[in-house]
């Protein structure tokens, strides 16, 4: 899969889609070229049926995503005109993360810090080694989250927990923030990717359709009750029972055998 650039690699087998933040020696910092390779990546992901599940992670172990490249600001956010459009193509690289109708699981090594623990928290699951570090230090930037953002983070890990990470700035190794909720699982740094792989594996030969289902329901449950769109979710609903794959579960429970899903 090409891309235009080098800093964005993204490959796909096995149901499995595989997307690397490439600037290690930056700490995989995204830059705006890379964003909008997140976006075409992510774009050609949804369409492709073979896709069933996106991980995304960062090149090399010393960090998942620093966040924002800040070595580009002299050049891309030098004044407010330009300030405006570097703030479109991250909004958008952001929005389109968490609008990727597949599940997409964050494979965290190393620092997972402010920016970068932002871009995982769009993840419907985190998985970390552990050595992994999280944080958000904007208290001691001077800087302050928007409500999306902090709603993420509050939705995981409930308000005490939120204002202790945000109030205090400090860092969290992977076991507390797996006790407070921010991850799903830790587990030794040589047993990260097989790890990543099994659970992304096991997601990949489920019923697509009953997958994105449940990702959109989900979803829905965590906004307020004016904002769910119920006639969507009925219908995402409604055609799983509608579908060959529905049919396909009942034989294979009936044969006793593994079932075959073909997302249709």
């Amino acid at each position: 899969m090409h891309l235009g650039t080098d800093r964005i690699l993204a490959e796909a087998g096995d149901g499995i889609g595989w997307l690397v933040l490439n600037n290690p020696e930056r700490r995989n910092a995204i830059s705006l070229e890379m964003w909008n390779g997140i976006t075409a990546a992510l774009d050609a992901f949804e369409a492709d049926p073979a896709v069933r599940v996106v991980v995304l992670r960062g090149a090399g172990d010393r960090a998942f995503t620093a966040g924002a490249d800040i070595s580009e600001f002299d050049e891309k956010r030098a004044d407010a005109a330009a300030g405006e459009l570097y703030k479109e193509i991250t909004t958008s690289g952001r929005m389109r993360l968490a609008s990727f109708a597949k599940p997409l699981i964050a494979m965290i090594r190393g620092f997972c810090l402010g920016g970068g623990l932002a871009v995982a928290m769009k993840a419907d699951l985190r998985i970390a080694s552990e050595d992994a570090q999280f944080g958000i230090p904007a208290a001691r930037l001077g800087l302050a989250y928007g409500i999306e953002n902090l709603k993420i983070l509050t939705d995981l890990v409930g308000p005490a927990y939120a204002k202790e990470i945000l109030f205090t700035g400090r860092r969290l190794d992977a076991e507390e923030a797996w006790r407070i909720g921010l991850l799903n699982r830790v587990v030794p740094a040589d047993r990260l990717e097989e790890t990543v792989r099994g659970i992304a594996a096991q997601i990949a030969e489920n019923a697509p359709l009953t997958v994105a289902a449940s990702k959109a329901t989900i979803d829905a449950v965590l906004k307020d009750p004016g904002e769910r769109d119920v006639a969507r979710l009925d219908a995402l609903a409604a055609a799983c029972l509608d579908s060959a794959d529905y049919a396909e579960g009942r034989r294979a429970f009936k044969e006793k055998r593994k079932p075959v899903f073909t997302g249709r």
